[in-house]
C-alpha cells in the first residue's frame, strides 16, 4: 500500500496544543500516513514525495479542536432539535473531534440494565464504523441506572465502552451509589462525567458540589451548569477539592464559566479547564460553539489567545486520554487551518481572538486527509489555504 505523505508547507504560526509551549516555531508540517511525523522549517524538512501537498498561504494552524461534551444520536441526525448534518456543521466550526456524554436523546431510551447496555455498545458500535465528515466521534456512553452491578461495567469494558454517560441523568441520584459505580466503571478502564448543577431537562435534579466530590468522577462536566449553575461557593469548593477536569460548556452560564477560569487560575491549575457545548440541547446546535468559547474565556478571562486555544484541544486530549488534539509525533494529524476574519480588529489572530472575534476557518485536516475547504458557519478569512 503506497504510504500517505501529507506536506504543509507556508504556515504563519503553529500551536502546539501544549499551554507550557503554546507556539512551535516553523512553517511546516509532515504527516505520514495520518500521524504526525515532523515539524519545523520547510527548508530543514524532507517534504519530497508528498501525496498530499497543503499551500497554507501564511494561515495558522492548530491541532483540531476537541469538543468534551456533545449528546448525539444516531449518525449525523439528533431529534433533539430535529437537526441533521449538525457534526458536518460543527466540522467546519474547527471540530475535529467529539466526546459523547451520553446518547440521551433517542425517544424511548432503554432504561433496564439489558438495554442501556445494548444500546451503549451500540452506539460505540455505530461511531465507530462511520464517521460523519470524517469526524471522530467518541461514543457509547451509558447512562448509571439503579440495579447495576459489577460485571455490567466489566461486559461494557469488554465490549469496547470507554466513557459513563453524565452521572446524575438516570435514576442513579445519590453519592454513594454514585461511587460505588464509578469505582467499578474506573476499574475497568472507563472514564466518568458527572452533571453539575440544577436539572437540564425535566426528569433530571439538582447535582451539588457534595455530591460531586463524593462520587469522585474523572471530569466535574459543565461546572459553569447546564444550563443553572451552583452557587460560587461550590464552584470554588469543587475547584479547590479535587483534582478532577473542569469542563466548562457553550450552554451554560456564562459568568460561572469565567469565575472557573479565574479560581482555575488562582489554583496554577489552568490545565484542568476543558471545552465543550453541551449540544445538541435545548439551547440548539452550536457548530461554532468551541470557538466562541475560546474567544470568549481569553477576551473577557484575560487569557493569551494561544492559552485559550489549549484549552480546546490539548488540555481536552490528556484528560480524556486521546491520540490527537496536540502536536507530537506520532499523534494523529488532526489539524484546524485558520486566520483572523476579515475586517476583524486586532494586528493579527491571537490579537483578534483576544478581542473576543471569532477567526476565520479555512480548512479541516483529519489522519492527514483534507476533510473540509473554507468554512460555511465561521466569519470568511483574510486567507485561504490550498491543496495544490
Amino acid at each position: 500500500m503506497e504510504t500517505r505523505k501529507l506536506v504543509i508547507k507556508n504556515i504563519g504560526l503553529i500551536l502546539s496544543g501544549d499551554m507550557q509551549n503554546p507556539i512551535f516555531d516553523g512553517d511546516c508540517i509532515i504527516a505520514i500516513d495520518g500521524k504526525i511525523s515532523a515539524w519545523g522549517k520547510e527548508k530543514d524538512l524532507d517534504t519530497e514525495g508528498a501525496t498530499t501537498l497543503v499551500d497554507a498561504k501564511g494561515v495558522t494552524l492548530a491541532p483540531g479542536l476537541i469538543d468534551s461534551h456533545v449528546h448525539p444520536v444516531i449518525g449525523d441526525y439528533t431529534p433533539r432539535q430535529q437537526q441533521i448534518n449538525w457534526i458536518d456543521s460543527t466540522l467546519h466550526g474547527g471540530v475535529t473531534t467529539l466526546i459523547s456524554a451520553g446518547e440521551v436523546h433517542l425517544p424511548g431510551r432503554p432504561k433496564d440494565v439489558v438495554g442501556l447496555k445494548a444500546m451503549a455498545i451500540a452506539s460505540q458500535r455505530w461511531y465507530e464504523n462511520f464517521r460523519p465528515s470524517g469526524v471522530k466521534v467518541h461514543a457509547g456512553a451509558p447512562i448509571l441506572e439503579n440495579g447495576m452491578v459489577e460485571q455490567d461495567f466489566k461486559d461494557l469494558a469488554d465490549a469496547g465502552v470507554k466513557l459513563l454517560g453524565e452521572v446524575g441523568l438516570g435514576t442513579v441520584k445519590d453519592g454513594k451509589t454514585a461511587k460505588q459505580m464509578v469505582g467499578w466503571a474506573r476499574k475497568y478502564g472507563i472514564q466518568s462525567t458527572i452533571h453539575t448543577g440544577g436539572p437540564s431537562i425535566p426528569g433530571s435534579g439538582l447535582i451539588d458540589a457534595d455530591m460531586v466530590l463524593e462520587t469522585g468522577t474523572d471530569v466535574i462536566g459543565h461546572i459553569n451548569g447546564g444550563h443553572s449553575a451552583l452557587p460560587d461557593d461550590q464552584i470554588i469548593c469543587l475547584c479547590e477539592s479535587c483534582t478532577a477536569g473542569l469542563e466548562i460548556v457553550h450552554n451554560g452560564n456564562e459568568r460561572a464559566a469565567l469565575l472557573t477560569l479565574n479560581t482555575a487560575r488562582e489554583l496554577k491549575q489552568l490545565d484542568r479547564v476543558i471545552l465543550g457545548t453541551d449540544g445538541p440541547a435545548g439551547s440548539g446546535v452550536q457548530p461554532l460553539g468551541i470557538l466562541r468559547m475560546v474567544a470568549m474565556l481569553s477576551s473577557l478571562g484575560d487569557i493569551p489567545a494561544e492559552i485559550a486555544f489549549c484549552f480546546a484541544n490539548g488540555n481536552t486530549s490528556r484528560q480524556r486520554e486521546l491520540d490527537t488534539g496536540i502536536l507530537e509525533v506520532g499523534k494523529c494529524a488532526d489539524f484546524v487551518l485558520m486566520d483572523q476574519a476579515q475586517h476583524a480588529p486586532g494586528k493579527n489572530i491571537l490579537e483578534s481572538v483576544q478581542m473576543g472575534n471569532l477567526p476565520g476557518v479555512g480548512m479541516t485536516i483529519i489522519d492527514g486527509v483534507v476533510t473540509s475547504l473554507r468554512s460555511r458557519n465561521t466569519p470568511p478569512a483574510d486567507r485561504l489555504p490550498e491543496v495544490i
